[in-house]
């Protein structure tokens, strides 16, 4: 008798939500198109995800960015090394942020740092260090190779632009942040990097970091592949 209720109860709640008399919030609705400033959700996650294969939709998540802040280019599909073929790609110049150089990543890795940074980068920021972020350092985004540079193994998220490597922050009042220097720090700079690892997780597949392992003891590898892994 219970399982007839529910039944009832989920087809009188699809015919609500088909005919209009029941309306989903954009930020909850995995059918809804993705905006950079929406409330993060659970359902934000699978719209990143879904973009992977979609560049029009995913380049008009970019442009849903409100002001004049982000600067990028889409690029067309391209092969540039042999063997790493590059598909829905962008090259990213300026975000709220600049960065010490520009960089080709695919679109969803653009999107979601777009989103970590107006969401949790510079909140954090403002929050525990009483000023924003004004450029973040970074080793790269593209690099034709296997994980870790090894011969043989499974390919690197670089190596389909799907991951960024940083380094570091510069802050608006002139001081900077690096992760060889800082992660172990207990005042407001260590605490700063901890609390942007843990939040990167809400916007990437992995957030890989000083305590993952030895080789990631300079840098946050923000990449696309997997589910809220953050180490």
């Amino acid at each position: 008798m219970r399982s007839t209720w529910l039944i009832l109860a989920l087809i009188v709640l699809g015919v609500a939500l088909h005919k209009g008399v029941i309306e989903i919030p954009r930020h909850w609705s995995p059918w809804a198109p993705l905006h950079v400033d929406d409330p993060i959700t659970p359902i934000t996650s699978l719209k990143l995800r879904r973009l992977e294969n979609d560049r029009d939709g995913c380049l008009a998540a970019l442009e849903s960015v409100p002001d004049d802040t982000l600067r990028y280019s889409p690029l067309a599909d391209y092969t540039p090394v042999e063997n790493c073929p590059l598909e829905n790609v962008v090259r990213l110049e300026a975000s709220g942020v600049a960065f010490n150089q520009s960089f080709v990543a695919s679109c969803p890795l653009a999107l979601a740092w777009v989103m970590f940074e107006r969401h949790a980068l510079q909140p954090s920021a403002e929050t525990i260090l009483g000023t924003r972020v004004r450029q973040v350092d970074h080793v790269g985004s593209f690099a034709c190779r296997n994980v870790y540079g090894r011969e043989s193994g499974r390919r690197s998220e670089h190596a389909t632009a799907e991951a960024l490597d940083v380094t570091g922050f510069r802050l608006a009042n002139g001081e900077r942040i690096t992760l060889l220097e800082d992660w172990g720090n207990n005042g407001p700079a260590g605490a700063f990097l901890r609390d942007i690892r843990d939040d990167a997780c809400d916007f990437f597949g992995n957030t890989l970091g000083p305590d993952y392992n030895a080789a990631h003891a300079d840098h946050f590898h923000f990449g696309m592949r997997g589910f809220r892994l953050c180490r």
